[in-house]
């Protein structure tokens, strides 16, 4: 699943609203952004087989440390413990976390039982809806559909900037998730890596994007914050009308 993880991305901005569309997609993608350094380190492996799944010919040899369950928990727990370090906000510091996680359990329904539970565990779990294109098609559509509509309802442009951004992240996406079904499978497990490499595009471009849209309800970024720095916005300058 590529655009269903950038929908809950767009989503989390809703229960999230003072966390950066950014560090969303960072997060929600975060394991398919660590998996091609570790193929091309050597440390995971995959295959490229043809007709393997109508949807993905992408044979997952062995990657414990990126896309087993107890990586995904390990990973999430991390991530959410460095942001609240860093931004002292426990809410969005959990969310941040959970979208590590969700990334695991998107991968559930579409991978072929390939997923390991732990680094060495025997049992691997997929349910593949990845054998049917149709099913990969309504699945991966209605997360992302929805999720951005959710984003939509929660941001506005505050600039042309700020739509054309949006709307060109939306296009490229659907563009690499269309290009899967149509264009022919890449040569090597190599060649796929340096491929995925490119979804760290998407942690800069939604920065970008957030420094040019704000909140539809603006106020709610003052009730999400912790109450030091609601406290602080009630005492600034700004907020006394000097």
């Amino acid at each position: 699943m590529i655009l269903g993880h950038y929908g809950l991305a767009f989503a989390a901005k809703r229960v999230a609203p003072r966390t950066s569309l950014g560090t969303l997609a960072f997060a929600a993608q975060w394991l398919d952004e660590l998996w091609p350094m570790l193929v091309l380190a050597g440390v995971e492996r995959v295959r490229v087989v043809p007709g393997l799944m109508a949807a993905n010919p992408l044979d997952f040899e062995y990657y414990p440390y990126s896309h087993s369950l107890a990586a995904a928990i390990v990973w999430s727990i991390l991530f959410g413990a460095i942001y609240y370090a860093i931004r002292r906000d426990r809410r969005s510091a959990g969310i941040v976390g959970l979208l590590v996680l969700s990334h695991w359990i998107l991968d559930l329904p579409m991978h072929r039982p390939d997923l390991p539970l732990w680094p060495g565990s025997a049992t691997r779990v997929g349910l593949g809806a990845w054998r049917s294109i149709p099913l990969t098609m309504v699945l991966e559509l209605a997360v992302f559909g929805v999720g951005l509509a959710v984003y939509l309802r929660t941001t506005r442009a505050r600039d042309r900037i700020g739509s054309w951004a949006l709307w060109g992240m939306v296009a490229v996406l659907a563009l690499i998730f269309l290009s899967g079904f149509t264009s022919a499978p890449p040569p090597d497990g190599r060649a796929v890596a340096l491929g995925a490499l490119g979804l760290w595009l998407f942690v800069p471009w939604g920065y970008w994007i957030e420094r040019h849209r704000e909140l539809t309800e603006p106020g709610s970024a003052l009730r999400e914050s912790p109450p030091r720095a609601a406290a602080d916005a009630r005492r600034s300058p700004s907020s006394r009308g000097s």
